[in-house]
């Protein structure tokens, strides 16, 4: 049995002091947001719960579906590069950015700051393409990036055609193993509607509904979450956990830091897949089980 563990949208804190040209762009509306009610909502010691339980279930692999930065500041790279090191090597951790990653056009170069841990198998050290291959035990762990820099008041994604043929090739060329789709943006339905969606998810279903795979996992509207994507053989479940960091507010929807556990065994055409909910409940100072079930 292989072992897989998801989180996502740290939004990791605290935010370092910008300076004053830094925003001149997108990031004073982030900043302003950040100073009124994210710094409450993003919270340092429940990433800290969270890492030190996942720890404590002794995952085989880490998969992180992105959000790790909160405005694109160039000092929060290397901050969010330490913290993917606490998770473990970058062979047992794998990353895809999120839109936060890609808050301005000049956050796109500072991806390269966590190259190590979105490496595909057969790259050279200096190659960033995606989809990247990995592959851990029965699993082949197909990253994505859907981070893409947009206008104020925006967070949509957008895959492109190059990233969804490749991605097509190689769902057909891993059908022997549990293929396992990584992306930040959902597949399906945004709770964010037209302002937050994947604007080409009907592109990616149609690859996976044509190609197929075993798990789809993302990020993005920190909610559990489960939908099913039609596959060739039987529906998809493409799930998403709450932001790790997140800590309930007065007067605002948020679900308490959560991640998930995937316990994968079987063989193809016949993969077992056990999903398990680990997080904080409102009040509650450690991690306890929230939910179980077969997928």
């Amino acid at each position: 049995m292989f072992t897989l563990a998801h989180l996502s949208d740290p939004h990791l804190p605290p935010l370092p002091r910008p300076r004053l040209r830094e925003l001149a762009n997108k990031r004073m509306l982030g900043y302003l947001h950040w100073r009124h009610t994210r710094h409450r909502i993003h919270r340092a010691e429940r990433v800290e719960l969270l890492v030190r339980d996942l720890h404590a279930q002794a995952p085989d692999h880490i998969a992180v579906t992105g959000d790790l930065v909160n405005i694109g500041l160039a000092a929060e790279f290397a901050p969010a590069r330490a913290w993917l090191h606490t998770l473990g090597a970058p062979h047992d951790v794998t990353l895809v950015p999120g839109n936060h990653d890609a808050y301005v056009r000049q956050s796109l170069a500072a991806h390269a700051t966590w190259r190590e841990f979105m490496r595909d198998d057969a790259a050279n050290s200096s190659e960033l393409r995606f989809p990247f291959v990995r592959r851990r035990g029965p699993l082949a762990l197909i990253g994505l990036s859907s981070a893409v820099p947009t206008a104020p008041f925006l967070a949509t994604g957008r895959l492109g055609a190059e990233q969804i043929a490749r991605l097509d090739a190689l769902l057909a060329g891993l059908a022997d193993c549990c293929r396992v789709v990584l992306i930040h943006h959902p597949p399906g339905r945004a709770r964010g509607g037209q302002f937050k969606h994947l604007t080409d998810a009907p592109a990616l279903r149609a690859v996976l509904a044509r190609r197929g795979a075993e798990l789809v996992l993302h990020g993005h509207d920190h909610v559990q979450a489960l939908d099913w994507l039609v596959g060739p053989t039987g529906p998809i479940p493409a799930v998403g956990v709450p932001s790790a960091s997140a800590a309930p507010l007065d007067g605002q929807h948020v679900e308490p830091a959560a991640y998930n556990l995937y316990r994968i065994d079987g063989k193809p055409g016949a993969w077992r897949r056990e999903a398990v909910s680990r997080g904080l409940r409102t009040g509650a100072g450690h991690v306890v089980e929230l939910a179980r079930r077969e997928l």
